[in-house]
């Protein structure tokens, strides 16, 4: 600690002590608003809108605010924010993160900047990890707000439009960040303005804020629409890559040569990747019959076979991935948690499936993507709370403009968190958490045990079963019982077994959990999971069930109250819940997340990880002189080695990945920083088109752009006799243009002038788009050039982002030529985008002045259809060629885009070549 920290206080503690002003007056203002009737404390609402409307600030009716939704939660809920959570409702409120241990409340806390500026009636997002975790929310925290007269929506994959509606609709909403993000990206993709959910991005609470704005912010959010249908490319791979020998290396020196590794290809354990050796390459050219495999014609082929190799050198089973019932499942690295919905990208995804034998799914084309990190930013006030953010505050201050405040607990935490063990040997080490458990275990003190993947989990079970020790597995595979598994793990006795992370959010109480024991019970009495569901709701009904249900669930759980005192007593005299980390994660922040699982509100806990040199974490990122020290100290593999010597090395390769996890993420959101600025653009242009509004001002300038865009072209040369009249009268031919037109003799073409040319042109065709709106009627007409722009819009917009994503992945090359790829990116990316602003003008305008009426009339057209929504899923795309001098590819110019290149091969775009003369 510094001398700067030891006089003045650390950075959260200054800020605490500014914010205490604020807590002191809340709690004064608690017996005013104790003294007042329920209809007297219901009432301040609308007298708090009052006060706003007559210009009142947040901040100013804070105070009045806090205290009255303070007492209505604990006369719903019968739970009092403490003062600690006074401060933390600040902090969120002033678009900061809350850092607040766990079981210290955060899910109430919420609730007193919620309340506070939904009553400006913009609405309050409130954003948690999973959809059991924004149910349990919305119901329970949706009683108190109730209360008070605001209304709370829910949202969770698989509503209606109008369900959404309503629910975004609401004075606080609670959903998903993949929810809201898609949300986002579908309210994009409509082509009316009433099917959009959203009403705008004001005030935002992320729960869990770590997790959702860094774990979760590696990859990007992609709707994917249908696309080509797989093909049997990825089963002959897969028998390719069956036949091949693979080399494991724990980390590849560029320097050296593997052309004589007796392999094919090499897993890269550190960088995670896979690549062919000279030897697999020569494989792969007799088994596909190709004379050079790295030739730009067979990229294809080569992006496969990387993929084949990676799916089976770099994704374990139980590990990247289950295969269950609906096929290949990501399993989230940090929550252990499966991801229905989202796929690997590239191609990735298939290749796994082809691997493990399933059915191959149908390739998706990318319709819309997004960033977490650009669609938080778009909040007005963004807010976080979670257990551990101090770790990455950096990361929060860079990124997102967060800074990140340290609330104090309610009670001292009396946890002791007990030095690392380490042994030479996984199997030493598994040897020591089994004779760790069993103590416990003997003595009735509950114990957590933290893995970090599926396929360690069951080995550890099948030890602690060969030891006749009880326990419960808790990993993705049974996903839907992780809420129920974790919170009775700190009953007496109890052991369980949990991937990394899973269940995060549950409560662990000591001695167990009434409210979960008493919907067990329920289950068993034969009630309705919607009965269960609303057993503790407060919202008027006349369901006979439902009302009974909320009658047992009272005395249920007044009932288990009672049994568990005793038992949460002989817990506490037992020690607490005992947090077993059976291994170091990459993140320092998600170990102190399992930690934290033990001694919420001062009860008793112990915590300890058990770790060996064989662990992925020190045999891939810990120092040569680490594994120099273990080996010097030759001692039995079921002896622990003193962490203190090794604490250093440890926290220094722990420090090294985090860096690493914040480069990747930073160049992600550099490339997207890019493409966000283009789809505001393109986002903008198509709100206009849904609020109604008359484009017809618009339409008017992309008219006599093109005319002057498409003559400049044809007329390139300062000698109007190399002028390409032909191709000029061919292009507006039938539209602007007739057989006579540009004729001229030779004196005729000495004085001729371009921009006679050109006002000769828009001359015509203002007039035939007068004609036109008379021809419809104006108000059709206006309709009319809505639809055919917003069609223009999106079918160019979708065809761009495969194109961009194209360039990102090309201009990589350019760091080989000293260049900055994501200055090449921002350059050749705005290029393209102006490229697709003229293509979305031409096609308008050619649309708009060769429409006419018809007996179907002009409607609205939703180009794609979204079928999937994930955080990877766009390997759909075709990947582009990249063209060496020496090679020339030929293909079919009628399948060519006007950006492509050309296929006459002069290394030209298609457009600036021979697209005119083929057009012609």
């Amino acid at each position: 600690m510094s001398l700067a920290t030891k006089l003045f206080g650390t950075y959260s503690q200054r800020q605490i002590k500014k914010l205490n002003a604020v807590a002191d007056y809340v709690d004064e203002l608690g017996e005013k608003y104790k003294a007042m009737s329920n209809a007297e404390l219901q009432a301040v609402t609308p007298a708090l809108k009052a006060r706003l409307a007559a210009g009142e600030t947040l901040e100013g009716i804070l105070p009045d605010a806090f205290a009255a939704i303070r007492e209505a939660a604990d006369r719903v809920l019968g739970k009092r924010p403490f003062r600690v959570q006074i401060l933390g409702g600040i902090v969120l409120h002033q678009g900061r993160i809350a850092e607040m241990k766990t079981g210290e409340g955060k899910t109430l806390v919420a609730t007193l900047p919620a309340y506070l500026n939904a009553l400006t009636g913009e609405g309050v997002h409130i954003v948690t990890v999973n959809d059991y975790l924004a149910r349990v929310g919305a119901e329970e925290m949706g009683r108190v707000y109730e209360f008070m007269g605001l209304t709370t929506g829910l949202v969770v994959h698989g509503q209606s439009n109008e369900e959404k509606h309503a629910a975004y609709n609401a004075d606080i909403t609670y959903g998903t960040n993949n929810e809201f993000g898609f949300d986002y990206l579908r309210d994009n993709m409509v082509i009316y303005k009433s099917q959009m959910v959203q009403r705008g991005h004001v005030f935002a609470i992320v729960d869990e804020v770590d997790s959702i704005l860094i774990d979760e912010a590696r990859t990007p959010l992609i709707i994917s629409g249908m696309g080509d249908t797989a093909t049997d490319l990825y089963q002959r791979t897969e028998t390719l890559v069956r036949s091949m020998k693979k080399f494991v290396i724990k980390e590849l020196d560029q320097k050296e040569s593997h052309d004589d590794i007796n392999a094919d290809y090499i897993v890269d354990e550190k960088a995670n990747n896979a690549i062919l050796t000279p030897r697999g390459a020569k494989k792969a050219e007799a088994f596909f019959g190709v004379e050079n495999f790295t030739d730009a014609e067979n990229a294809t082929l080569a992006h496969h076979v990387n993929q084949a190799i990676k799916a089976h050198g770099c994704m374990k089973r139980d590990v990247d991935y289950v295969v269950n019932e609906n096929g290949v499942m990501i399993v989230d690295s940090f929550t252990g948690r499966l991801m229905p919905g989202r796929r690997y990208s590239d191609g990735l995804h298939q290749a796994i499936e082809a691997k493990e034998g399933v059915q191959v799914q149908k390739e998706n084309k990318t319709l819309a993507t997004i960033t977490f990190q650009n669609y938080f930013r778009m909040y007005r006030k963004l807010s976080g709370m979670t257990g551990t953010a101090l770790t990455e505050e950096n990361e929060f201050r860079e990124i997102y403009s967060l800074d990140v405040v340290e609330i104090p607990t309610n009670r001292p935490m009396i946890r002791k968190d007990q030095n690392d063990v380490v042994y030479r040997s996984i199997d030493g080490k598994y040897k020591a958490i089994v004779e760790q458990v069993k103590e416990c275990h003997e003595k009735g003190q509950p114990v957590l045990v933290g893995t970090v993947s599926i396929d360690k989990s069951e080995e550890l079970s099948k030890r602690l079963r060969n030891a006749g020790i009880p326990h419960t597995v808790l990993n993705a595979k049974y996903h839907a019982k992780e809420a129920e598994i974790v919170a009775q793990a700190g009953k007496f006795g109890a052991v369980t077994i949990s991937t990394n992370m899973a269940g995060r959010g549950t409560d662990i109480l000591l001695g167990g959990n009434p409210e979960f024991m008493a919907k067990a019970e329920m289950r068993s009495k034969g009630y309705s999971e919607e009965a269960i569901l609303n057993c503790t709701g407060v919202a008027d009904t006349e369901d006979e069930e439902i009302l009974e249900a909320r009658r047992t669930f009272g005395e249920l759980v007044k009932r288990f109250k009672e049994e568990i005192a005793p038992e949460a007593k002989k817990v506490c005299e037992a020690g607490g819940l005992f947090i077993l980390g059976t291994e170091r994660h990459e993140s320092r922040r998600i170990d102190n997340q399992l930690r934290g699982r033990a001694g919420r509100q001062g009860d008793p806990g112990e915590s300890r990880f058990f770790l060996s040199m064989e662990d992925d974490l020190m045999r891939l990122f810990g120092t040569d002189r680490l594994q120099g020290i273990v080996s010097a100290l030759k001692m039995p593999e079921d002896m622990p080695i003193d962490a203190k010597i090794l604490s250093g090395a440890i926290e220094g390769a722990q420090k090294r990945i985090e860096d690493s996890n914040f480069k990747r993420r930073r160049y992600v959101l550099s490339y997207d920083d890019v493409m966000n600025q283009q789809r505001n653009i393109i986002y903008g242009q198509r709100q206009d088109v849904l609020n109604g509004e008359d484009i017809s001002g618009t339409i008017q300038k992309m008219i006599l752009s093109n005319v002057e865009e498409i003559v400049l072209g044809f007329t390139q040369s300062d000698d109007a006799h190399e002028w390409e009249l032909d191709a000029l009268r061919a292009h507006f031919m039938g539209l602007l243009t007739n057989e006579d037109d540009f004729r001229y003799t030779e004196d005729e073409l000495k004085h001729m002038k371009r921009d006679r040319i050109v006002d000769e042109l828009c001359e015509r065709a203002m007039a035939s788009y007068g004609e036109k709106e008379k021809l419809f009627g104006t108000e059709t007409f206006r309709e009319v050039e809505r639809a055919i722009l917003l069609r223009n819009v999106d079918t160019a917009w979708m065809e761009h982002i495969d194109i961009m994503d194209d360039l990102k992945g090309n201009v990589g090359l350019q760091a080989y030529a000293q260049r900055d790829p994501i200055n090449e990116f921002r350059i050749q990316g705005a290029n393209l985008f102006d490229d697709m602003v003229s293509d979305i003008r031409q096609k308008t305008v050619r649309t708009i002045l060769s429409v006419v009426p018809r007996e179907q009339p002009i409607r609205r057209v939703q180009v794609a259809n979204p079928i999937t929504a994930g955080l990877d899923s766009g390997e759909g795309r075709k990947k582009t060629v990249v063209k060496r001098a020496s090679t020339t590819v030929v293909k079919d110019a009628s399948a060519t885009g006007r950006n492509d290149p050309c296929p006459c091969g002069s290394g030209k775009k298609y457009k600036n070549c021979c697209m005119r003369k083929n057009e012609g």
